[in-house]
């Protein structure tokens, strides 16, 4: 694939992608926010200690295989050899199958012992409920691959962001007003969770022809196994990451202060919306190109600029406006989450503007040992940095301790990318992008400064920092050709602003 058709194809894929990172981020906050009204935060705050584990412990269930799809099924694609394509898949969903459910009935057995660990009666019925989940959750990731490996992310983004979360918005707001409580949150999840399989697998079965209508060659799982294994343990250390927060304030704190903490890093979480938009079609174009260092070069500098274009003015409405955004979305009393939103908000933006998309480079370059070993440093300072500071300053601990690690993260992966591919992301064009956000960050200052009203810094601070943000980009003339070439692929319209912001 020619660097043209590389730039279209990210661009086409990433857009779509983010924009069903749009639809997701609208529905989860609206599922967020109808539970929050509706039940108390101790009970939301038990859903999320519930699902934390469950998240946990799937990812001894998948082996990692999940991501060997949208690793070997392109390079077989690429190739001319659907037959082996089909062949990787079949053993992928296979042996994800019987391994989650496996793990399913570990934890059936263990909800007891679970639930007196945290203190919480109640956990005991959830987990028995979600343990379902757990191979469900296997299907779910294999087929999310496999429309990354095949390059249809239209249809990842109608199963993950549109029909999941609508049915479960549908599903958890009945259940609730019916009086179900943690039992309508739970029953929701796992509702919307299966709809969303079923809909995936016909989208799989109508929208791969290569593969379905391939011979299945028998493929050892023994090269699978070499590259996923690792990344199994990165899995499960990076779900352990995602989720030591929760089970930290949980053990020091109460169940509140989970319910309170996972708002305000829903909030800072949308940060990495445009680095999760391009990570999916940004790993296959990777491995198929990995050979060639020039091209990877070029896609990752052209994937890296425009994440950190997209996300720094984004990080400083968040971070600027964290006490109004919780505010006026949820309600007041989450507003004591908002010093760990800021400190969120710049660890977040760290990792995904330096880290490449989604953390996807050094996984399409092969480097799975790398990943774990990464993993594994983040897992130590997270844990480390949480245990200490949470006993003594909250969840604002909390998130000094995931901020570090997301920090360390992304400086590892420019590292161990120059150091073993001799690519990296630093050039004069992205110094622009990132100076631009020093004149954005003092209009957001003064927004803040000037205006008392929660709801008159919701409104402006997105305004003036954009506006502040783009002219910077045209004074300092930071657009490029490639520029133009991405917005093309976006719209007419945009592709014409872009040329005319140009000066060379």
């Amino acid at each position: 694939m020619s660097g043209d058709e590389s730039t279209a194809t990210m661009a086409r894929e990433g857009s779509i992608t983010f924009a069903g990172n749009i639809i997701g981020k609208v529905f989860g906050f609206l599922v967020v926010a109808v539970i929050t009204r509706l039940v108390s935060p101790s009970v939301y705050g038990l859903f999320i200690l519930s699902t934390s584990i469950i998240l946990f412990v799937q990812a001894f269930g998948n082996l990692g295989l999940p991501k060997a799809i949208d690793y070997f099924v392109p390079q077989h694609l690429s190739d001319g050899d659907p037959d082996k394509a089909r062949g990787v898949m079949v053993v992928v969903f296979g042996t994800v199958l019987l391994s989650s459910g496996i793990v399913a009935g570990v934890v059936v057995l263990s909800a007891g012992v679970l639930a007196d660990a945290f203190e919480e009666p109640s956990l005991r019925i959830a987990l028995l409920i979600l343990s379902v989940t757990i191979p469900f959750l296997a299907v779910y990731n294999a087929l999310l691959a496999s429309f990354s490996a095949i390059k249809r992310l239209k249809f990842r983004v109608y199963m993950r962001d549109v029909i999941r979360p609508t049915v479960r918005l549908l599903a958890t707001a009945a259940l609730l007003l019916l009086g179900y409580g943690l039992l309508g949150v739970v029953g929701g999840y796992l509702v919307g969770l299966a709809v969303a399989i079923v809909a995936g697998a016909y989208f799989l079965w109508r929208n791969a022809p290569r593969i379905v209508a391939a011979e299945t060659t028998r493929v050892s799982p023994r090269p699978l196994l070499w590259y996923s294994v690792p990344l199994a343990f990165a899995g499960i250390i990076y779900i352990f990451l995602g989720q030591i927060d929760y089970f930290v304030i949980g053990y020091f704190e109460s169940s509140e202060e989970v319910g309170i903490y996972r708002v305000g890093y829903a909030l800072a979480a949308n940060l990495m919306i445009f680095s999760s938009s391009l990570g999916p079609i940004f790993k296959p174009l990777i491995a198929e190109a990995k050979e060639d260092t020039a091209a990877v070069r070029t896609r990752y500098r052209t994937a890296t600029r425009w994440i950190a274009g997209l996300t720094l003015p984004i990080t400083l409405i968040v971070a600027f406006g964290a006490s109004a955004y919780l505010s006026v979305v949820f309600t007041p009393q989450y507003t004591v989450a908002t010093a760990a939103v800021v400190i969120l908000a710049v660890g977040c933006t760290i990792s995904a503007s330096c880290g490449g998309p989604d953390g996807t480079l050094l996984q399409g370059l092969g480097y799975s040992r790398l990943v774990f070993i990464n993993t594994t440093v983040l897992l130590i300072i997270n844990v480390g940095v949480s245990v200490l500071l949470v006993p003594r300053i909250g969840i604002t601990g909390a998130a000094i301790g995931t901020a570090s690690a997301l920090t360390v993260n992304g400086l590892l992966a420019v590292w161990e990318a120059h150091r073993y591919h001799d690519v990296h992301p630093l050039t004069r064009d992205l110094g622009k992008v990132v100076f631009a956000a020093v004149p954005a960050g003092l209009g957001a200052v003064g927004v803040v400064l000037l205006f008392d009203s929660v709801l008159a810094v919701a409104a402006l601070l997105p305004v003036v920092v954009v506006v502040s943000y783009l002219a910077t980009l045209h004074l300092t003339d930071a657009f490029t050709p490639e520029d133009a070439d991405i917005a093309a692929q976006l719209s007419p319209a945009l592709e014409r602003a872009v040329k005319m912001s140009r000066r060379r």
